[in-house]
């Protein structure tokens, strides 16, 4: 493979790899700025099924911009079909969960209102996940929750098509719906269902039906009995068992009917009001055939990746579409000559103002000369509110309370106080005050003294989190030692075991390959 993709993308080293791709860390040379690209595996690119199945992928998680879902900026078939996305920096919450740890009640809701955020917003834009699972969910070193991999999405537009008939992808088994269990139609209500089997396992430490098999597990999605969590963990609010028992009913009609009503009642909850809504407690009539039926389906591939025999035909007639992003909007005008365009404008922090930030078709989609496209012209950042509730906060708890306010804080500075030591004492500018996204906010913290950890050896992501935690703002630069493992910590500055005041800035040198 070239090291630079579309003339533009300079590839790095390989962070992932999944059934169907492999990810690269990539450098966006017109931008400047880090990328992700996804690269279709060499032994399926051949496969014209495989290539339909990714370029679907990227068509769909193209028309999504929103600040809750990873990012697709670009895509490409040369020399092999490709995927440009925004480069996050976290843990998915498959291996948060994978540690063992259990996240308190408050934050576990926290982030069930980041993933039905996103999917309120994409199933606004007639996209249904069809994938919802601790995996595809990404906690960002800053807290802030990205719903990512849109892989099996669809557009309603093909809704009549069941999943049997159009993909053979429904993912783990623990989170599918009891439709998709069975092949049949999977709309918004199916992503609300696998959203609360996710919460589920947060709050519970276990998913909602397990077994030994995907058929034993998704024959109880269909007609088991759910297990009510506060069974499992007493320390759960009532109000819980009422919002996953909704989420996770068997019936479409009997559940949440949009991503907006759930969010509505565990926010009711985090606020501490009573849920007052309706259980519809309807018997599921066990039938000898639904054994014969689920086992069909799943014997027929449905929680494998693969795709059904299909063709795809590109008349010679169709052209091009031009990669514009970051072009401004004459310069993008001018390549799009044989298109009807149409500009519309959006706050974009990655993308510098009046630059076009995204584009509908993606780039490369080919499609008859005079077809619209849609370019996203960069707003810049906009403007964020600094949050009204940090003062008497943790120093950790206001940066993860800021970062989700798009904001950073530019320094801290100690205050003699009988407050705990970091309490949040004041904040500039005030509470309330409305500033651009992206900016620094000056911290009055309550001080006190903290021995710097040693770090030198220990994987960056690990120094982070144990910087943070300990209540220190972090720099982090990069340099490169061929003898050293990728990732590491190769220096540290101050020096570990000297004391500083809380709040003060450590700085660590990562090991990055050039």
């Amino acid at each position: 493979m070239k090291e630079l993709l579309g003339s533009r993308y300079k590839l790095g080293e390989m962070i992932g790899t999944g059934g169907m791709a492999d990810v690269y860390i990539a450098q966006d040379q017109r931008l400047s700025r880090k990328v992700a690209i996804k690269v279709l595996r060499s032994d399926l690119a051949k496969d014209p099924q495989f290539v339909a199945r990714f370029r679907k992928e990227a068509l769909a998680a193209a028309a999504l911009n929103h600040p809750g879902v990873v990012a697709v900026y670009d895509s490409g078939e040369v020399p092999a079909p490709y995927i440009v996305m925004e480069l996050v920096s976290g843990h998915t919450l498959r291996e948060i969960i994978h540690q063992g740890e259990r996240l308190p009640l408050d934050r576990a809701l926290e982030i069930s209102e980041g993933i039905l955020v996103a999917l309120e917003y994409s199933h606004e834009k007639g996209i249904v996940h069809r994938d919802i699972k601790p995996a595809n969910v990404m906690i960002t070193d800053q807290g802030d929750v990205k719903v990512m991999d849109f892989g099996i999405a669809r557009a309603l537009d093909d809704v009549g098509a069941t999943l049997t008939s159009t993909w053979n992808v429904v993912g783990t088994a623990q989170y599918l719906s009891p439709e998709q269990a069975l092949g049949e139609s999977a709309d918004y209500r199916s992503d609300i269902y696998s959203a609360g089997c996710l919460l589920y396992e947060v709050l519970t430490g276990r998913p909602p039906y397990i077994g030994d098999t995907p058929v034993s597990i998704a024959f109880q999605h269909v007609s088991g009995e759910l297990i009510k969590p506060r069974s499992l963990n007493q320390n759960l609010p009532e109000g819980l068992d009422i919002i996953l028992t909704v989420a996770l009913a068997k019936k479409p009609e009997n559940r949440y009917q949009s991503a907006k009503e759930m969010l509505a009642d565990i926010r009711k909850l985090r606020a501490g009001h009573a849920v007052t809504t309706k259980v519809a407690r309807k018997p599921i009539k066990w039938r000898p055939i639904l054994v014969a039926a689920l086992s069909a389906v799943i014997a027929g591939g449905l929680i494998t990746y693969g795709v059904l025999n299909s063709s795809t035909t590109i008349s010679s007639s169709l052209v091009e579409i031009p990669n514009v992003v970051g072009l401004t909007q004459p310069q993008a005008e001018v390549l799009l000559s044989d298109f009807v365009v149409t500009v519309q404008r959006a706050h974009d922090g990655r993308v510098p103002k009046d630059r076009v930030a995204s584009q509908v078709p993606l780039p490369t989609s080919k499609v008859k000369k005079g077809t619209g496209v849609i370019l996203t012209l960069s707003d810049g950042p906009g403007d964020a509110i600094i949050p009204t509730n940090l003062v008497g906060m943790s120093l950790a708890d206001a940066r993860v309370s800021l970062a989700a306010a798009g904001l950073v804080i530019s320094r801290t500075d100690p205050i003699p106080s009988d407050q705990l030591q970091g309490t949040i004492l004041q904040v500039t500018p005030d509470a309330g005050s409305t500033i651009p996204a992206g900016s620094g906010v000056v911290l009055q913290i309550a001080s006190g003294d903290i021995e710097v950890p040693s770090l030198v050896g220990v994987d960056g992501i690990q120094a982070l989190t144990v910087l943070i935690q300990a209540g220190f703002l972090v720099n982090q630069i990069e340099a490169y030692d061929v003898n050293q493992s990728i990732g590491i910590v190769l220096a540290q500055a101050p020096e570990p075991g000297t004391t500083h005041t809380i709040g003060s800035s450590v700085t660590i040198t990562i090991n990055r390959a050039p």
